[in-house]
């Protein structure tokens, strides 16, 4: 493995350099890789970097995350003869949102009008209604409140930005494999959060306004980082030898 990763997407190029050490058997099948944590120190990248880079590798069919065990090799090459095609990646984008619409929603907050917030209230009842019957009705809910907020701008360099975001989540292939693992753990859109939003902009306080939108995203990286922590055995192992150690020490 490299220790360094060149410039560009970065979590396209970790994933194509751990893609090599498997092809070259530098990992065995069956093998499990190094934890996250060890990872992210080797090339010297975010976790959430090395989280992308292992989407990317279990949608060619090379490695297998199970769950509370970690990840593992299971064929030295793509499913498909050759890697997936790649997409911004998943945490990148919530973070180019959180940018991006928490300036968005600043702005739509002092051109906001009294329709548009009717409006968004509408949806974020439908979002709560959806949520209990169909958690991609209410996602599809969610994405009309945001793209509204960018047209309640009235900035149409501002409405390009925030549909090229949804877009690309629409049609990236890893963002599509961590929303499926979200969904399995429950995750869903916040109807609190979003309620808050919409108060700020009924307050017409940009200040405001930024800073819900920036807490709803930060909330949405928590929670699909939370939704694929695989828990690694080396985590777990070192909690019982603390423990251990802990209880010894009584004794």
């Amino acid at each position: 493995m490299s220790a360094k990763v060149e410039p560009g997407r970065l979590y396209e190029r970790v994933a194509e350099d751990l893609a090599s050490a498997i092809a070259a058997e530098r990992f065995e099948i069956g093998q499990r890789l190094p934890a996250e944590r060890v990872l992210a120190q080797t090339y010297s990248v975010s976790r959430p970097t090395i989280r992308e880079a292992l989407i990317a590798l279990e949608l060619d069919g090379l490695v297998e995350v199970r769950m509370g065990s970690g990840v593992y090799v299971v064929a030295r090459l793509p499913r498909d003869g050759q890697a997936s095609a790649t997409d911004i990646g998943p945490f990148e984008l919530v973070e180019a949102r959180r940018a991006i619409e928490g300036e968005a929603c600043a702005l739509a907050a002092l051109r906001i009008t009294d329709e548009e917030l009717d409006e968004l209230a509408a949806l974020v009842a439908e979002m709560q209604a959806e949520n209990a019957r169909d958690v991609d009705m209410s996602e599809d809910a969610d994405r009309r409140f945001h793209l509204l907020i960018a047209q309640a701008t009235q900035n149409s360099g501002m409405v390009a930005a925030v549909q090229m975001l949804w877009d690309a989540r629409a049609r990236s292939p890893q963002y599509q494999l961590m929303s499926s693992k979200a969904h399995a753990a429950g995750v869903k859109p916040r109807i609190d959060e979003h309620a808050v939003i919409l108060a700020a902009l009924r307050s017409r306080r940009p200040d405001a306004a930024r800073t819900a939108m920036r807490d709803h995203l930060t909330r949405v990286l928590d929670s699909l980082m939370n939704a694929t922590e695989v828990h690694e055995i080396d985590q777990a192992q070192a909690r019982i030898a603390a423990h251990r150690r802990r209880y010894a020490a009584i004794a």
